[in-house]
């Protein structure tokens, strides 16, 4: 009990996002690579528009505690639901985009 009052709020989120990413069945984001297709879940931080190729892109960061990926929705401005803090699933080829990993066009399911 002690040591859970001491633990900052923030690396308690983390813990118990990681405790419930674990329950879905998905790949932990720490484990995976380029060119590998998984499944993963986890809690999106943040959403951007980001010109890409002359067409507007919806990015989402999504952290699952333990690593973070970038779901990039193209040719979208918004997606019903996909708003930070909102946890999800998301299915797809991944890719290494610019030194970071992100998951073109990936199949999502919104969790409650």
């Amino acid at each position: 009990m002690v040591e859970r009052l001491r633990t900052p709020v923030e690396e308690l989120d983390r813990q118990d996002l990681a405790t419930f990413c674990s329950t879905l069945e998905a790949v932990p984001l720490d484990e995976i690579e380029p060119r590998m297709r998984a499944r993963v879940a986890g809690e999106v931080r943040a959403v951007r528009i980001v010109p890409r190729a002359g067409a507007d892109a919806l990015e989402a960061i999504v952290s699952d505690g333990r690593g973070t990926v970038t779901a990039v929705f193209l040719g979208r401005r918004r997606l019903a639901g996909v708003t930070p803090g909102r946890r999800l699933v998301l299915e797809g080829m991944v890719t290494d985009d610019s030194s970071q990993l992100a998951i073109f066009n990936p199949a999502y399911e919104l969790l409650g």
